[in-house]
């Protein structure tokens, strides 16, 4: 079964972060993700580029599509990345994602199993 891993983390913080720090966060990324590709579990991930280059698209009332600097949501944590995984079922994904910096330097993932496209059709 397939998950997407969404990584959040506080993007002050980690800006904020010694520099010897963040290496070591990356560090631990790394060593993860290749142990996932090695085992063939990673389908893809990627890191993305800070909330301060998205863009969010929504529509107002009047039915008009506004489009904006910044993401939608003002929170604490960002969505900083994503692995898309492919794993017997969510246990799997569990004992994957605790392993995560994320996870183990205050921040959270969230896990969502992928509504693939036979299933969408039949529901």
């Amino acid at each position: 079964m397939r998950y997407l891993l969404l990584m959040c983390s506080d993007e002050k913080a980690e800006a904020g972060a010694p520099a010897e720090m963040m290496a070591g966060i990356v560090g631990e990324y790394v060593a993860v993700t290749t142990e996932m590709e090695e085992k063939g579990v990673c389908q893809d991930s990627n890191r993305l580029r800070p909330t301060t280059e998205a863009t969010t698209l929504r529509m107002n009332d009047d039915g008009a599509v506004q489009i904006m600097d910044g993401p939608f949501a003002e929170t604490k944590e960002q969505m900083g990345g994503y692995y898309l995984i492919d794993v017997k079922d969510l246990d799997e994904a569990i004992a994957w994602a605790k392993r995560f910096p994320a996870v183990t330097h205050g921040g959270s993932i969230e896990i969502r199993p992928v509504w693939e496209m036979e299933d969408y059709e039949t529901a």
